[in-house]
């Protein structure tokens, strides 16, 4: 049986962030979680992990020693044309919501994943 488990943000805005991640990944705000330093979020088909975000007095430094992927079309084997156009509606989407494009990375001229910053700078890659 496998363990479950959060994964623990360090944030300057947690809620902010959390509304970000929420809408970023399909997830709500934790039903009882009131807390003006920190936020969380879980995924209300309760398959992902929490996610919670607290907030730390310093800010980001350096670069992620570990990121979230977002991977819009599901599991492999994928009709890449397909995959492009769903990469290309998602990074305009999360765009929309604060995070900026950092690099687009190709595979024989097809759009492979883009890696971006959240709103505080986090990278993470949507594929």
């Amino acid at each position: 049986m496998a363990t479950h488990w959060t994964l623990g943000c360090d944030a300057t805005h947690p809620h902010r962030l959390a509304e970000f991640w929420a809408l970023a990944l399909g997830y709500v705000a934790e039903p009882g979680f009131d807390d003006p330093d920190g936020a969380s979020i879980i995924d209300p088909d309760d398959v992902g992990p929490a996610i919670g975000f607290l907030r730390v007095p310093e800010g980001k430094t350096a670069k992620n020693r570990m990121h979230i992927d977002i991977r819009v079309a599901g599991e492999p084997p994928w009709d890449m044309t397909a995959r492009a156009a769903l990469i290309v509606e998602r990074v305009g989407f999360l765009q929309t919501a604060g995070a900026t494009v950092v690099r687009e990375w190709f595979d024989d001229d097809v759009l492979d994943h883009v890696t971006m910053h959240d709103p505080e700078g986090n990278e993470f890659c949507v594929a």
